[in-house]
């Protein structure tokens, strides 16, 4: 079985040793899950993962490697959702024609995140396990609705977006657990729209994302809303009480809708802003978006 020595070299660190493992099979890749109790990290673009190991603060005993894993980087559009594979790079998803005008706020999205290096290497199951709160793309999982499939040795099971994603951090994985795809539903009728404030200019993460979603009957008014954001409390963020604020309503005098959003948020303090400035920060970025889709 392949080692990957750990070492230190002057003034850098390098991974702690771990068993390096590389299965062909969504079914070979479950096995090995089943039987490492928990000890094992899975490695999908590697964005977020490298840079922990080599701060050594994960230490995996086995590494297993994705990127040969057949049937993980599909794209497929039905009629009512696109099934998006796990390991779909998220360049792939930005040059695919097809898909951005199927779901035009997906590549609108995908664009914001972090620069074209790493999205060429990033993955899209891998955003969404990695569950940062300030990333994009969880939050356009939330507010889309998106459904996850989750593989073990013991089968097959379906988790909402809004389960995925857990109070205090984290994700509804069970050990031994793998995402295998994500169904992004299509909603009929509502146009999307992502805007952000990044933390350190164009590519960096945002301080606060918002993505809003509506359906308009003829005079403008607001039929359904799904909002949701990025960097305000701690996990991606349904804004369910901003939705009923907003619905029955014009895309206009927005303030009860935008307080709404700030009530529900309860984001971190930290060197780059204190939890207020990143409340009012929200909702500049919510009424961004919700502006751009005015009639």
């Amino acid at each position: 079985m392949p080692r990957c020595p750990a070492a230190l070299t002057l003034g850098t660190v390098k991974p702690p040793a771990f068993d390096y493992r590389a299965p062909r099979t969504v079914d070979e890749t479950v096995r090995l899950l089943s039987g490492a109790n928990g000890a094992t990290t899975l490695l999908a673009g590697g964005q977020s993962l490298l840079p922990l190991l080599n701060r050594r603060r994960v230490r995996p005993v086995t590494l297993v490697d994705l990127g040969g894993v057949e049937g993980l980087d599909t794209v497929t559009l039905e009629e009512r959702a696109v099934r998006i594979g796990a390991l779909v790079r998220l360049r792939a998803l930005e040059t695919h024609a097809a898909l951005r005008d199927t779901l035009p706020v997906l590549h609108e999205t995908v664009r914001l995140v972090a620069y074209p290096q790493i999205r060429t290497r990033a993955t899209f199951g891998g955003s969404l396990c990695h569950a940062d709160p300030a990333a994009e793309l969880p939050a356009l999982a939330l507010a889309l609705g998106a459904r996850l499939r989750l593989r073990s040795a013991a089968g097959q099971r379906t988790v909402d977006a809004e389960e995925f994603y857990r109070p205090g951090g984290g994700t509804a994985l069970l050990p031994g657990e793998l995402l295998t795809e994500a169904e992004l539903p299509l909603h009929e009728g509502h146009r999307f729209r992502f805007a952000e404030v990044p933390r350190l200019g164009q590519g960096g993460f945002p301080l606060v994302g918002a993505c809003a979603g509506v359906s308009l009957d003829p005079e403008g008014t607001v039929i359904s809303a799904r909002l949701s954001a990025a960097g305000a409390a701690d996990r991606p963020l349904r804004l369910h009480a901003a939705e009923r604020a907003l619905t029955g309503r014009a895309l206009s005098g927005l303030g009860s809708v935008l307080d709404a959003a700030a009530h529900e948020a309860d984001p971190p303090s930290d060197t780059y802003g204190s939890a207020d400035y990143r409340r009012a920060l929200l909702r500049t970025t919510l009424r961004r978006a919700l502006e751009g889709m005015r009639p």
